[in-house]
C-alpha cells in the first residue's frame, strides 16, 4: 500500500514539522509545488466562492473531502456537521484542530445513520470523484445520503484551457492524474474530476438532478448547487 504523503504533509505542518516541498506531480505537464498553508486557511482566506457556499449552507451537513476541517470549523457551532475524510492522518489533524464528528471512509462506501440535508464539497469538490461515470454514480448515490429536500453545493472549474492548442486526450479533457510527492516519497496516483457547467449540467439532469449555478468567477471556477427534480 503507498502511503499517504499529502496525510503525513499535512500532520507534519500541523506539528511544525513540515518539510518542504509537497509536489503534485500530473499527467499533463511538469510537477508543481503544493502550498500547504491552503490546506490551513482562516476564514479571512476563504475565497468569494468559498464564503458564498458556506452561507447557503443550512441543516444537517456533511462536508465531503473535508481535508484538515477548514470549512467544517466555520459550520460546526452553527449546524450539526460531519467531517468526511479517506486520509486517515488528515482525520487526525481535523481531531487535532477541534472538529467534532470525523468519519474516515471513501465516500462511495459510507452508510451514515442519519441523512443530511446539505452536502458540501468545496476546493473543486467534483475532484474525488474522478471521472465523469464516477460522477454520475455518485449523483445517483447521493441521494442515498440526502434527505427528500436535500441538495449538494459543490464547486469545480473549466480547465480546457490547458489545451489551447487542441491538443485533447482521448478522454474527457478534465480528467486529471494526480500524484503527491513529499521527503522524497511518492504517493499513490489517483484521478481527479474538473468538469466543465455543460457538463455537469447534462449528467446531473441524466439522473434526475436540476444544476443552479449561483457563482461564476474570473478563472473559470463556478459553483453549483444540484437539487433533485420536483
Amino acid at each position: 500500500m503507498s502511503k499517504d504523503v499529502y496525510g503525513q504533509a499535512l500532520k507534519d505542518y500541523l506539528q511544525g514539522k513540515f518539510e518542504a516541498p509537497l509536489l503534485i506531480h500530473n499527467n499533463y505537464g511538469e510537477p508543481e509545488e503544493m502550498p500547504v498553508e491552503v490546506f490551513f486557511r482562516e476564514p479571512d482566506d476563504l475565497s468569494e466562492l468559498e464564503h458564498y457556499a458556506l452561507e447557503l449552507c443550512d441543516g444537517k451537513i456533511l462536508d465531503v473531502g473535508a481535508g484538515t476541517g477548514v470549512h467544517t470549523l466555520m459550520l460546526q457551532d452553527k449546524y450539526y456537521t460531519v467531517a468526511l475524510d479517506s486520509s486517515k492522518d488528515a482525520c487526525k489533524v481535523m481531531s487535532q484542530r477541534g472538529v467534532k464528528n470525523i468519519v474516515h471512509a471513501d465516500l462511495m462506501h459510507y452508510k451514515p445513520d442519519r441523512k443530511f440535508d446539505t452536502m458540501l464539497m468545496l476546493m473543486n469538490g467534483t475532484g474525488i470523484l474522478g471521472t465523469l461515470q464516477a460522477f454520475k454514480n455518485f449523483l445517483t448515490y447521493a441521494q442515498n445520503l440526502l434527505n427528500e429536500n436535500g441538495r449538494i453545493i459543490v464547486d469545480s472549474s473549466d480547465i480546457e484551457y490547458l489545451y489551447e492548442e487542441g491538443n485533447y486526450p482521448d478522454y474527457y479533457y478534465g480528467q486529471i492524474e494526480y500524484q503527491f510527492e513529499y521527503k522524497q516519497e511518492l504517493g499513490e496516483m489517483f484521478k481527479w474530476l474538473y468538469i466543465d457547467q455543460d457538463s455537469l449540467t447534462r449528467i446531473a439532469a441524466e439522473v434526475g438532478w436540476a444544476t443552479h449555478i449561483v457563482f461564476e468567477g474570473e478563472e473559470d471556477e463556478y459553483l453549483a448547487v444540484l437539487q433533485p427534480f420536483s
